[in-house]
Order: structure tokens, then C-alpha cells, then sequence
């Protein structure tokens, strides 16, 4: 038997409603399941996110030290096994999959520190290197062809098409006019998408060590896409106004972006994020977020 994080509980029950109460229904004989058919044991106490439970264990045909990560298979975490699978081929850094069911979703992972990540490295600049170095390893992969994995084109298709009613929805004239401005700016760019497989959720608490003290990357939300769409966690991750210009530089610095069409995606995937919340009834925008794209534009 396992003990669901009640952290867990929370986020399926608010995010994936009916969905995320059957997920959580059926977890302790799905862990027993994958616990008993890939010959593994215990070994410690379970961590969670937003959506997954990870249990450490051991696997014991070899005595080997892994992961069971169990979550709902949906848009966005369809295409993880994939995307691990490709950059574990081509060594970009992300955390190894060493088994994978299809049907559910389950998957078995290196098993990685899950109490040190960067979100805890003091040094700042020193955090923001490891993770752009990371992110131009991953994103110097091209996408597979024909996997099913989700494309930017027709995110910002969506995107655009909701505009006009979430600026509709902002109590706020000026706070509508940036919105409007982010859109703009995506526009722009929208007609070259990209090819790179992406992360998406590359921020500070998705970078953990291995017993070895090598940096990884967990956790991607696959996408096909251009890597100027990746920046955006890095900079509103450990938010700080007067670091937002020079971590843009230096990401855009590392992964070899132009500048402009960086910033434009940036800006998209901000209005990505405000539409969010816009949809959930919000009626102004997260001033952190607004902050970030004053600065990116070069009014603030």
C-alpha cells in the first residue's frame, strides 16, 4: 500500500477534476502493479509534483537504484517517454527512461537526488548557467517525425484566436494594450514555428543531481517547436526584476537565439500563461509576468 501526498490530492482534484479523483482512485494498485511486474522494491519515502507520484526503488534482478513515476496520460505528458527516449540517444542531458508502459503511462527512471535541485543552489548566476547549458543540449535535438507529439504552430494558432476575448476580460485598459502587444510580437513569429523537441517546464526545480553530481533535467512537457519558447521558466522562475535582462542574454547567448525572435516567443509563451488564467476568470495580469514583459519590450 502507498500513502497519496495529500500535495497530490490537491493539484489532481483542482486541475483534472472527475479525471485526476479516478487517477488518484486507482494509484495504489497501479504502484503495486508496476512494483510486482518490474520485479522492483521500496526504497524511501515518495515525492510528487503537480501531477505524478515518483516512488525511489530498487530494482531487484540487479540492485539497481530507480524511479517509478506514475501520472494520468494526457496532451501534455503523452509524448515524455518519447522525448527522454530521443535525447537519451543523443546524451542532451535529460534523465535516463529505462522502462515505459504505454497503456498507463508508467514509466521507470534513473533514479536522481530528489532533495537537490537548483532551485536550492544559492549562486544565481551560477544556477542560471547549468540550466542554459541544459536547455542547449535538449534543444539542439530535432523533433522525431510522426511520434504524435504536440506542435508550437498549432498552439499559437489557439493562442491567437483567444486574444480578443481575454483582453476583452482585463479590468485593466494598459494590462489589455500589453497582452494585445505579446500577441503581437508572437504573431510575428508564428509562421516558423520550429523543428526543436522542446521541454517546455525547464525551470530551476526540474534540474536535479545524480550521485555523481551531474545536473539533469526531469519532468518535460514535449513540444515541437522553436527554443525560443523554452526561455520562460528560466525567468520567472526565483523571480527577480533586475535579473530578468541579463538571464534572457545569457540563455539567448547559450542556445545561439536571435534575440528578436526570442523575445517574441518569450512573449508568447507569457500570453500562453495569461490566457490560462483569463480562462480560470482572472481579470488582471500576474505582475511578475507583466513585469517581465515590460522589461523584454524596453519599457520598464
Amino acid at each position: 500500500m502507498i500513502d497519496i501526498p495529500d500535495g497530490l490530492i490537491a493539484t489532481q482534484s483542482k486541475y483534472n477534476g472527475a479525471a485526476g479523483r479516478a487517477f488518484l482512485a486507482a494509484l495504489p494498485g497501479r504502484a503495486a502493479e508496476f512494483l510486482e511486474r518490474w520485479g522492483l522494491r521500496r526504497d524511501g519515502e515518495a515525492f510528487h509534483g503537480v501531477c505524478a507520484l515518483v516512488l525511489p526503488v530498487v530494482r531487484v534482478t540487479d540492485d539497481r537504484r530507480a524511479a517509478l513515476k506514475l501520472q494520468p496520460v494526457d496532451e501534455e505528458t503523452a509524448g515524455e517517454p518519447v522525448a527522454l527516449r530521443v535525447w537519451g540517444e543523443a546524451g542532451a542531458g535529460a534523465v535516463r527512461l529505462l522502462d515505459h508502459d504505454a497503456a498507463t503511462g508508467t514509466m521507470l527512471l534513473e533514479r536522481l537526488d530528489g532533495h537537490r535541485s537548483l532551485g536550492g543552489m544559492a549562486d544565481e548566476r551560477g544556477a542560471a548557467r547549468i540550466l542554459a547549458e541544459l536547455l542547449a543540449g535538449l534543444t539542439s535535438v530535432p523533433a522525431p517525425a510522426g511520434r504524435g507529439l504536440r506542435g508550437l504552430g498549432e498552439l499559437t494558432e489557439r493562442m491567437l484566436a483567444a486574444v480578443p476575448g481575454a483582453v476583452a476580460q482585463l479590468a485593466d485598459a494598459a494590462e489589455g494594450r500589453l497582452l494585445a502587444d505579446c500577441a503581437a510580437a508572437m504573431r510575428e513569429v508564428a509562421g516558423e514555428p520550429g523543428d526543436r523537441l522542446l521541454h517546455w517546464d525547464l525551470h530551476y526545480g526540474n534540474v536535479l543531481a545524480d550521485g555523481a553530481g551531474r545536473w539533469v533535467a526531469i519532468d518535460p512537457k514535449p513540444l515541437v517547436g522553436d527554443p525560443g519558447f523554452e526561455l520562460w521558466p528560466a525567468l520567472v522562475n526565483r523571480f527577480d526584476p533586475v535579473a530578468v535582462r541579463w538571464r534572457f542574454d545569457l540563455l539567448t547567448d547559450a542556445l545561439g537565439l536571435d534575440r528578436e525572435r526570442a523575445r517574441a516567443w518569450t512573449l508568447g509563451r507569457l500570453l500562453q500563461t495569461e490566457l490560462w488564467d483569463v480562462a480560470d476568470g482572472a481579470r488582471r495580469l500576474d505582475p511578475d509576468r507583466a513585469e517581465i514583459a515590460l522589461r523584454l519590450l524596453g519599457r520598464s
